[in-house]
């Protein structure tokens, strides 16, 4: 198998050259993003237009942060995030995806068990290659959902918090009517893997009380057939963005900040907007001078990040039905395996192997080619005259500096408000992502909507100092409603 070469990508290589910098008087309000993610885009976008001198500050050598769409197979591929979660004009991003007229491809309805996959295109099976049923999927299905809500009744009767894994087992001690064996309990442990998916993180350490506390947009889940590199090109054309400039230091004053990257080099302005993965702050590897707050540092300790990877297969032809996803159903939701099909969608012959929680750390500790093989071995299980792919790609999202894990979950004992916590600018330093987004963690739109809240909140402050809040518009107000139709379809 060959790996696909992100290096040649030069779609990708384009974004890098953002550059049409004009330097404004030495009195205009100036502010430093890092980080050149969804979040730090939309903040960039929102104060450059709002008149504002904005550099963004990035330690990669492209923009896009966890959204990273890969060419090298010929076509666009998406190696982080891949779904509009919310297809629905009440999603912020939506104005965009609308005006720029990306086709979305849908994969779920408005109550999908799966969150971003329904049932309505599927195939599951055992180890030794025999379909499941499609009565006992949907049957076992139907189970899962009511477990679901036995365990509201246990949230309710407990004071202390537990995690999802622990309120199930209490769930089957109430009503053992709820248990499975056999087979059923294997695809049961396949719904258990898929969920598991969602947050990124292992059943034991998710919280119970807090892991359905986030609002879930209306419209079902599009795929973005595209990928989202168009998407966030588009929001940084125009800005001053500096790519492979990593920031180790951040001293902010009262009068402004001054941000150091790794040669040493300083950037002073009146503000910063710091969007940096979670991963990465808890790492530490930014020294805040002075420290943050006990509560803001507390927030970023005990919130968590959890690991989903991506294993791209691309094959000469396709060999597989023609449903969403193929499943392998296992004892335990570990054994578990998911393949997304882009067939489906795109029309390319890919399948993603897509493994969470501890399955993806113990993965990530192999070669990519050991990778590639393990998810190839799975799909093998299940059908044995799989031939073998030409290209593959495996992410690193739990590895890679940049951003050390995927994205944001509630862990087990913590409170929701959190996402909140890291949200509240401290001084004159504001802050941005998916994980301070108490509505939206872990999503494209979350990000990119607390990207202009924080530009926004930046903006007050800063002109407050300045004494010229009249001139200037609220950057919340700049997008106009969506003048074009989502491009939606189901095949």
């Amino acid at each position: 198998m060959e790996s696909g070469d992100n290096k040649s990508n030069r779609q990708v290589q384009k974004a890098h050259s953002y550059s049409s910098y004009e330097r404004r008087s030495v009195g205009s309000p100036s502010v430093i993003v890092i980080g050149s993610g969804f979040a730090g885009i939309a903040a960039a976008r929102a104060l450059h237009d709002a008149s504002f001198q904005v550099i963004v500050l990035e330690s990669r050598d492209r923009i896009g942060g966890r959204v990273h769409t890969d060419y090298s197979f010929g076509f666009p591929v998406d190696l982080g995030a891949s779904w509009l979660h919310g297809v629905c004009k009440e999603n912020p991003l939506a104005p965009v995806i609308g005006r720029l007229g990306l086709p979305l491809y849908r994969t779920s309805g408005d109550n999908s068990v799966l969150y971003d996959h329904d049932l309505e295109s599927y195939a599951l099976f055992d180890m030794d290659g025999n379909q499941v049923p499609q009565e006992l999927v949907s049957g076992v299905g139907k189970t899962f959902e009511s477990i679901l809500k036995e365990t509201e009744l246990v949230r309710q009767d407990f004071s202390e918090d537990m995690s999802i894994q622990r309120a199930i087992s209490i769930v089957f001690d109430r009503r053992p009517d709820l248990r499975l064996e056999g087979l059923g309990h294997k695809v049961l442990q396949w719904y258990l893997c898929r969920m598991e998916g969602w947050f990124a993180a292992d059943a034991d350490t998710i919280s119970l009380k807090s892991w359905d506390q986030e609002e879930l947009l209306p419209g079902g889940h599009g795929l973005m057939v595209r990928g989202y590199l168009p998407v966030i090109n588009t929001l940084a054309k125009g800005l001053d963005i500096r790519l492979s400039h990593r920031v180790t230091k951040i001293n902010r004053r009262h009068n402004g900040v001054k941000v150091t990257v790794e040669d040493g080099r300083t950037f002073v302005a009146d503000a910063a907007v710091v969007t940096v993965p979670l991963g990465v702050l808890k790492s530490n590897c930014i020294k805040f001078e002075p420290r943050l707050p006990e509560w803001k540092e507390a927030a970023i300790t005990d919130l968590g990040i959890g690991i989903e990877n991506k294993i791209i297969l691309h094959f000469e032809k396709v060999f597989w039905p023609n449903v969403e996803f193929l499943g392998v159903v296992a004892e335990t939701s570990y054994g578990c395996s998911y393949f997304l099909n882009l067939h489906k969608a795109t029309g390319h012959a890919v399948l993603v192997y897509m493994p969470a929680g501890k399955l993806a750390r113990d993965i990530q500790k192999m070669s990519d080619e050991a990778a590639a093989n393990f998810a190839f071995t799975q799909l093998r299980k299940i059908l044995p005259n799989a031939s073998t792919p030409i290209q593959f790609l495996v992410s690193h999202w739990g590895t890679d500096r940049n951003s050390l894990g995927s994205y944001s979950y509630d862990t087990v004992g913590n409170s929701h408000d959190l996402y909140e916590r890291l949200r509240i600018p401290v001084d004159n330093l504001f802050f941005a992502g998916e994980a301070t987004s108490a509505d939206y963690p872990g999503s494209v739109h979350g990000a990119y909507s607390t990207g202009l809240m924080a530009a926004e909140g930046c903006r007050m402050r800063v002109l407050e100092r300045y004494g010229e809040l009249d001139l200037f518009q609220p950057v919340m107000g700049e997008l106009v409603p969506v003048s074009a139709p989502l491009l939606i379809s189901r095949m």
